[in-house]
């Protein structure tokens, strides 16, 4: 029924949201919206590109496939999470190093895809880093400074100086 609010509590980046939304608000107008949280990008808008990926309890999730009513009771972690104030987070930093992004808007989606992959996978080959990275679509990179950037980013989260 068109107009039907529910009730949402999410906790997004540690901090406790709540409101009602329609049944149909896609959880990545949730996160830009309501919680204004606008480093989720929209794409394509049909998981393809994951642009909006995001982590809903620690799994890469298409923000733009799922509702926000789906995610209620959740702990989800945007991009904004990464950065510990002005400190970047190691795979934000190996981005920047490496120049794996160049106009940006597909960042936040790869970024919150390898984070979970890093830590289950802190060793990985460039042959695992691609298939990684083949739900993610960059249009201005080419993926090359990308892989380079994840095998910097892997061996800053094991101590080691890339």
């Amino acid at each position: 029924m068109a107009g039907q609010q529910h009730t949402v509590r999410v906790t997004i980046n540690g901090e406790d949201y709540e409101g009602p939304v329609e049944a149909r608000l896609l959880l990545s107008d949730f996160i830009r919206h309501e919680a204004g949280l606008t480093g989720t990008h929209v794409g394509c808008e049909h998981g393809v590109c994951g642009a909006c990926t995001v982590l809903v309890d620690g799994a890469p999730v298409r923000s733009c496939l799922m509702f926000a009513v789906q995610a209620d009771g959740a702990s989800l972690e945007t991009v904004e999470a990464l950065a510990d104030g002005r400190t970047l987070h190691p795979l934000q930093e190996a981005f920047r190093r490496e120049h794996g992004l160049q106009c940006g808007y597909c960042t936040p989606g790869i970024l919150m895809t390898l984070k979970p992959f890093l830590e289950a996978n802190p060793a990985p080959s460039d042959a695992e880093i691609r298939k990684a990275l083949s739900g993610n679509l960059c249009r201005c990179t080419g993926y090359q400074q990308i892989v380079a950037a994840v095998r910097r980013a892997a061996a800053m989260l094991r101590g080691e100086d890339p």
